[in-house]
């Protein structure tokens, strides 16, 4: 069920539907000049989980850090807004963030990191918390993982460290049901944030298919860390309609549409088309004109 769409909220519907647009008109523009040869390397988009990316990158401050995943565009864009850099760098462009050189996984700026090693970005992450508490400056950090990265040891070494230690980090776990192309019934046993509250840890739950609902509560877990100094877990399942690079999809054609249909912006689309339209005409003009800009430098 969509929900109620006011054109006077901007702040929670119209800004934050656009910016999830803008995502994914980038993420499909990417597949797209993939195909044209323009690109190098591979790309993993998170079409249709646009939205954890603004519920948890989008609210947290300048001082604040991400550590981030193979699947880093979308945090990427709702935590820097460089949506040109990010062009710049998959098209090995001088111009893009880490001048060309970082391409698609590794990412670098302004706080924001990436990199493809699940599990070992945990421990990372959580050095980098423990030294915004010792250095007493309010800042926290959000390390990205995947359903994939509760398979690895490293993880739940981390959890109990940055328990013990009240350590500063929301660990966001978003549950899009494959680890690659392994489905979670195949390689995962028991419920996901027990494991977490083992350690002793808060823990919270939400959906990209209730964007609203799922910032509200990103939003309080956010709060959480920062007044309490204490980490946080934050299991939120979304689903992901492409395939996991770029043909490597053996999924069935009708579980795909099963996303599709329940997808907040592919709702939004059918139930406000005229809305939808407008924000697409206006995300798509300034993607487009972006690349050519980007290609002759």
């Amino acid at each position: 069920m969509l929900e109620k769409i006011d054109r006077s909220d901007t702040g929670i519907h119209h800004r934050h539907i656009k910016q999830a647009l803008t995502i994914r008109a980038v993420e499909e523009k990417f597949l797209s000049l993939f195909s044209e040869g323009k690109l190098n390397g591979t790309v993993h988009t998170c079409v249709g989980q646009e939205f954890s990316a603004i519920a948890f990158a989008g609210q947290l401050q300048k001082k604040d850090f991400i550590f981030s995943n193979h699947r880093c565009h979308g945090h990427y864009i709702a935590f820097t807004c460089d949506v040109k850099g990010l062009i710049a760098e998959l098209l090995g462009k001088e111009s893009g963030t880490c001048a060309g050189i970082g391409s698609s996984q590794h990412l670098c700026k302004d706080n924001f990191f990436s990199n493809g090693i699940q599990g070992g970005i945990v421990p990372v992450a959580a050095g980098y918390a423990l030294g915004n508490k010792l250095k007493k400056n309010g800042a926290i950090g959000i390390v990205f993982i995947g359903d994939g990265t509760l398979g690895e040891g490293t993880l739940y070494e981390t959890m109990n460290i940055i328990s013990k230690w009240k350590v500063p980090l929301l660990v966001v776990c978003e549950n899009n049901l494959y680890a690659q192309s392994t489905h979670q019934s195949v390689n995962l046993a028991g419920d996901i944030r027990a494991r977490a509250e083992a350690f002793g840890i808060m823990t919270y739950k939400g959906d990209t298919s209730s964007p609203i609902s799922l910032m509200e509560d990103a939003k309080n877990a956010i709060a959480y860390v920062r007044n309490e100094t204490k980490p946080a877990f934050f299991l939120v399942e979304t689903s992901r309609m492409n395939p996991h690079s770029k043909g490597d999809d053996d999924r069935p054609a009708d579980e795909i549409q099963g996303y599709r249909d329940k997808d907040y912006l592919d709702i939004f689309s059918r139930e406000h088309p005229a809305y939808y339209h407008n924000y697409m005409q206006s995300v798509n003009r300034e993607v487009d004109d972006i690349v050519p800009h980007v290609l002759t430098k």
